[in-house]
């Protein structure tokens, strides 16, 4: 295993305490009827997000789900961009038109969040064969749900990246529940991702979703051999999230004892208790929780100040004429 150093320890508490406290302010403000549309939480799953991104460059791609806020703020775009668009503001990431579930932020190599279960895998595939043609050694970050790998777009991006030898990794963040069914209630392997990846010559790689360390390591390695040639990865990361599969969904159908069981798994104290018990002073974990909180303050205040889209941006970015130019 690598070393992880002190810093590279306390950005990967960083990113998931401010996601943490970016997640409880966007559920307070769709309480509040100010969030546009729906939003899917994924707290409890930050994880995965943090310790992935921490293993990426700078220049590599990432695709994400209608449950990505974690990934894009991990991924460094800024917090008021991500919450202005929530809020349906002009100041959002999309200019308000996205919403929660359709973020976007080409600047970071972030190329779409996508809310049609599995459409990002083949799209993926893309971008990774792009890299592979330019020889830029860029990899392509995939992620999906667990729900994704029963749907054929699954199948069939990991059976093309594995046959071209596409830089690009898919990470599986299994929560176990597909929206409010029990992804083993439908699944005939038991583990939905991994299970599956030796039907297309790849490792069957699980890891803890919820160790943000481990999760790190298993990145770093996957994109280090996808990077030299290796050819694509597939990473089950075993998560759960605290709340429903949406804000419109109580999460009623969990029997109470899982619940229990993964809320005492939660990331963010089980991480910090680690740094402790290193050595790492409290405070300075205690100044990051801070940091965070300040930082969603002010997120908030400047998304609220944004105004409404002029009716103009209606008709921008919605069609093409047919023509080239783009391409150039």
């Amino acid at each position: 295993m690598t070393q992880i150093t002190n810093a590279t320890a306390l950005e990967l508490y960083r990113k998931m305490t401010g996601i943490r406290q970016f997640e409880k302010r966007a559920y307070d403000l769709f309480m509040q009827n100010l969030v546009k549309g729906t939003t899917h939480l994924g707290t409890g799953q930050e994880a995965v997000a943090a310790g992935v991104s921490q293993a990426m460059h700078d220049d590599d791609y990432m695709f994400v789900t209608y449950r990505g806020h974690h990934h894009v703020l991990a991924r460094g775009t800024p917090m008021t961009a991500v919450m202005a668009e929530l809020l349906g503001r002009e100041n959002g990431l999309m200019h308000g038109k996205g919403g929660s579930m359709h973020l976007l932020d080409t600047s970071r190599g972030i190329l779409g969040a996508y809310a049609i279960i599995g459409a990002q895998l083949v799209i993926a595939n893309g971008s990774a064969w792009s890299a592979l043609y330019r020889g830029t050694k860029q990899v392509t970050v995939c992620f999906l749900g667990d729900g994704a790998t029963n749907i054929g777009a699954f199948h069939e991006a990991l059976n093309l990246a594995a046959t071209w030898q596409l830089p690009v990794v898919f990470v599986c963040e299994n929560n176990q529940y597909m929206e409010y069914t029990p992804i083993g209630s439908v699944t005939a392997v038991p583990r939905p991702a991994a299970d599956r990846a030796a039907s297309y010559g790849l490792d069957p790689v699980v890891v803890d979703g919820n160790d943000v360390e481990a999760v790190y390591e298993v990145a770093l390695a996957a994109l280090g051999r996808a990077r030299d040639g290796g050819g694509p990865a597939l990473i089950e990361a075993l998560t759960y999230r605290h709340g429903g599969h949406s804000r419109a969904d109580p999460g009623k159908y969990r029997p109470d004892a899982e619940v229990k069981e993964w809320l005492a798994r939660d990331p963010l104290p089980a991480y910090r208790a680690v740094l402790t018990g290193r050595g790492v002073d409290p405070a300075a974990l205690d100044a990051l929780d801070e940091e965070a909180r300040q930082a969603v303050d002010r997120a908030t205040e400047e998304a609220k100040d944004g105004r409404p889209p002029g009716l103009e941006l209606a008709v921008t970015n919605v069609w093409a004429d047919g023509g080239h130019a783009w391409r150039n």
